[in-house]
């Protein structure tokens, strides 16, 4: 981040010789603590990859490249700024959350990418999801059912340069019809059941990554492929998920 000095200067001209001076060291303490803040984020990104990734079961060099320059600090709240990187989920706006850094990176790589693909990502939040996949993809489309965390997402990938993202605001149990095939599927939000227009919109030999169960708060993470037409899933792991919201229909 770079700092302009001269609104400084500017508030600065005519006052007391000590005050000028006061001015100054403030202004260059915070021009140090701003230099010095991305590269603290940069360390913390490399530990979170090492610790909590590549010590336990990611292996896809495509997938950890990425989780190690997307800035998930960028995606959090100030008040949570410090726990960025931290192995756990964060509240986020509107009761919702941002997924562990593992739990994003395994999804991911059982998405299986070759960055060819165009990919459907059903439940936006903070958007850190789906800034990994522009990582990696040539297209991504993702839908909240929230407006509000919908255009805050929004705004923020486009100010971070994300812009083969689109975001809509929606019922992501529906997906994204219009712009289907996908060839890869992603839902960041526990669903009750398996929606039928997302395989429908699943491309063959495409997959689908999801969080499923009844219960919430906990769900079994499926990871499906679509062979011949049909679904064939296999579950990875017990995963907890805030709900995937379904409108009253």
């Amino acid at each position: 981040m770079t700092i302009d000095p001269r609104p400084a200067i500017r508030r600065t001209l005519g006052s007391p010789w000590w005050l000028v001076a006061v001015c100054w060291t403030l202004l260059a303490a915070g021009v140090a603590g701003a230099a010095g803040e991305e590269p603290a984020f940069s360390r913390a990104r490399q530990e979170m990859v090492e610790r909590q990734l590549r010590a336990r079961d990611i292996t896809d060099a495509t997938v950890l490249r990425v989780m190690g320059k997307v800035p998930r600090h960028q995606f959090v709240s100030r008040a949570w700024i410090g726990h960025a990187y931290a192995d756990r989920a964060l509240p986020i706006d509107e009761g919702q959350t941002i997924s562990q850094p593992y739990i994003v990176a395994l999804m991911t790589q059982l998405l299986e990418l070759t960055g060819t693909e165009r990919v459907l990502e059903v439940g936006t939040g903070s958007g850190y999801q789906a800034a990994v996949l522009a990582e990696i993809v040539r297209e991504v489309r993702t839908i909240e059912i929230l407006p509000g965390l919908a255009a805050a997402a929004d705004r923020r990938l486009k100010e971070l340069g994300y812009a083969t993202v689109r975001v809509r605001a929606g019922d992501g149990y529906l997906g994204w019809p219009e712009a289907a095939p996908f060839d890869a599927i992603i839902v960041t939000a526990g669903a009750t059941h398996i929606p039928e227009p997302l395989v429908a919109q699943l491309a063959e030999g495409g997959r689908l990554v999801i969080p499923v169960g009844s219960a919430p708060g906990i769900q079994e993470l499926l990871q499906g492929r679509k062979i011949q037409g049909r679904l064939v899933t296999r579950v990875i792991a017990p995963v907890r998920f805030v709900p995937l919201v379904e409108p009253a229909r």
